[in-house]
């Protein structure tokens, strides 16, 4: 029989003693929220169903956090992007709270918070990613069984249609390309970076962790042994790349380029405010080779996933457009090239 007991001038305090349990209790604001506690402790006592809510009460989002920095995420690929994510997230009001009060309100609310602070749906969406893993790893890991996953039901925000961003030619003939404006900008070590990406549409991480035991030179081709979606890829290298490669010294490390993905991003930054581009980033660089093989090759569509890595053919099919005026050709009577 359950028990409701004021604590306080704002304090309900519900406790339920049933044989063969131990003795649940839990302080509420309101007493309506203590008698619907107990409800729903009882009811799951009587249906054999009761799994204690003691550690899920008792630890916070922030904890939690805690504890899947340390444990979790060490094993994901993206250690320091996901560590940064995380942290971020306990500096938000909802990392108060204790996880089995979290209900898909409060998700709702975290994701309205983000939106009103121009953050993308992409992002949001990669914060949900945490917090969705969170709750499944304390509800199969940690004990906390009877843990809810509130994330899986909130509406996510809807993605909008990938970037278009593309390096633009010379608007007249004494001016330069935004291509020779970023090289131009870019430092000694960071242009064949650059070179390099616009040649393979490789990602940056995939270009920071190319090592030179993976580069046969004499087959023209780079093996990635890790990639965005965990699956290998050998990627072709043009006489452009190998023209890269061969420019540039060897690092001891072993590393073909001898720069993190951060070091990467940051170098990527300072080129772009010397050039004075605006919002362009080193992922468009994947966006004008991935565009490239489609202009300036007769590669058919699974060729190119199969250099660029993309695993869903659909986001490939917005780049056909591109080709349609050598389509054009092709029902005129033209053959492809070889």
């Amino acid at each position: 029989m359950a028990t409701i007991q004021k604590r306080g001038k704002h304090q309900w305090q519900a406790k339920v003693r049933r044989k063969g349990y131990p003795a649940q209790s839990k302080t509420f604001e309101t007493k309506r929220d203590a008698e619907q506690w107990a409800r729903d402790i009882e009811n799951e006592m009587d249906r054999g169903v009761f799994v204690s809510r003691k550690e899920a009460e008792s630890t916070t989002l922030h904890e939690a956090l805690d504890r899947f920095i340390d444990e979790y995420i060490p094993n994901l690929k993206m250690v320091a992007n996901e560590t940064r994510r995380a942290k971020a997230i306990q500096k938000r009001d909802i990392a108060t709270l204790y996880l089995a009060t979290i209900r898909t309100k409060h998700i709702a609310e975290f994701i309205k918070e983000r939106e009103a602070e121009g953050v993308k749906p992409n992002t949001i969406r990669l914060d949900l990613a945490i917090l969705s893993r969170l709750f499944e790893v304390a509800a199969t890991d940690w004990g906390m069984e009877s843990l809810a996953n509130p994330v899986k039901r909130v509406r996510k925000p809807k993605l909008t249609d990938g970037r278009t961003r593309r390096l633009q030619p010379a608007q007249h003939k004494d001016e330069k390309s935004e291509e020779e404006l970023l090289l131009t900008a870019c430092s000694d070590k960071f242009r064949p970076v650059v070179q390099f990406a616009i040649e393979t549409a490789m990602r940056r991480a995939e270009i920071a962790n190319l090592r030179w035991a993976n580069i046969d030179l004499k087959s023209r081709t780079a093996y990635l042994k890790e990639t965005k979606n965990n699956s290998e890829r050998t990627v072709p290298l043009s006489p452009a790349a190998i023209d890269v490669l061969m420019s540039i010294p060897r690092q001891i490390s072993g590393t073909v380029f001898g720069m993190s993905e951060n070091a990467i991003t940051i170098a990527m930054r300072r080129a772009r405010e010397n050039a004075k581009l605006k919002d362009l980033t080193f992922h468009d660089l994947r966006h004008e080779a991935t565009s490239r093989l489609f202009e300036n090759t007769d590669l058919d569509l699974l060729e190119i996933a199969e250099i660029t890595g993309h695993k869903n053919l659909q986001m490939l099919k917005r780049y056909t457009h591109l080709r349609s005026e050598r389509l054009a050709d092709r029902l005129a009577g033209m053959k492809r090239h070889l």
